[in-house]
């Protein structure tokens, strides 16, 4: 079984996209939907049914018990978060640190896990997709990950499946290194931006820190030449293979607008047969053609 995971440096550059379009072009795999902050694969895969729902509890709210509570203040007055007012927790502002726990005399203050959000399993005509969706303004967006990617692979192993698919969260942070976990390759998408440019080096340095290969994407390489040129040039200079560049076309948003991947919607497009040419340059790399 191998794994492979799309990443980009920031959101919009068109990584959901392509592994809408990448899914439908698989078979015998398991998709992962891992940007758990901002879910947004199944928009284009629509599952058909929920197979399974579990409650992830990533953090912890702080509860004073009034009945041994002496009110002598210490937790308001050691809580940098400003969470406790008038002997109350604000569950909005409490971060769970455990501070008020431990300065807390007669042990009137406890922790208490909190659901954070939740994982799904669902089917559709592609195959399973594994998913979650974490509450507003929770944390702890890598431990969700990690738990979306186990639940991908103990699915993968059970029904014999070849290859999971990941949309990774954008950045560098702690979700994405959590979505790199066991990955044989990364794709990485850019675009032709000095942004773009600044954001690719950044997950290069980190992909190369965890020795995991990588290829790149550039999307809608066309809108600026000079600046993808420059991108090609810096690949080369890093050893690693800029696999593929998509030009701009007005048929993407189309098939998004559509709610289709846009190998199904345009099929003979310019950036169908590109995405094609990826997805056979993926599997080569990783045995599986």
């Amino acid at each position: 079984m191998k794994q492979v995971v799309v990443l980009s440096g920031k959101g919009g550059t068109g990584k959901t996209t392509l592994v809408a379009s990448l899914t439908s072009l698989g078979k015998n795999l398991v998709v992962a939907d891992c940007d758990v902050d901002a879910p947004d694969l199944h928009l284009l895969l629509k599952p058909e049914k929920l197979e399974f729902k579990e409650e992830f509890k990533g953090s912890k709210l702080a509860l004073i018990d009034e009945s041994k509570c002496v009110k002598c203040g210490l937790c308001e007055e050691h809580c940098r978060f400003d969470a406790i007012k008038n002997f109350r927790v604000n569950p909005i502002l409490c971060e769970g640190c455990g501070v008020c726990a431990y300065v807390c005399p007669v042990k009137a203050v406890t922790l208490k896990e909190k659901v954070s959000g939740y994982v799904f399993v669902s089917r559709t005509r592609y195959g399973p997709l594994v998913h979650a969706k974490l509450e507003a303004a929770e944390s702890n967006s890598g431990k969700l990950v990690t738990l979306v990617k186990n639940n991908a692979k103990n699915l993968a192993l059970k029904e014999d499946k070849k290859l999971i698919l990941v949309d990774g969260p954008p950045g560098i942070g702690c979700p994405v290194i959590a979505s790199l976990g066991e990955v044989n390759l990364a794709l990485v998408i850019t675009e032709p931006t000095v942004s773009g440019l600044h954001d690719l080096q950044r997950i290069l340095d980190l992909t190369g820190f965890f020795r995991i290969p990588a290829m790149v994407l550039i999307n809608m390489y066309d809108l600026n030449l000079q600046k993808t040129e420059e991108i090609v040039g810096f690949c080369r200079e890093a050893g690693v293979e800029a696999v593929e560049k998509i030009p701009f076309n007005p048929i993407v948003v189309e098939a998004l607008t559509n709610g289709k991947p846009v190998v199904e919607y345009a099929p003979n497009s310019d950036v169908s047969e590109k995405i094609r040419r990826v997805w056979g340059r993926i599997t080569s790399f990783l045995g599986l053609s």
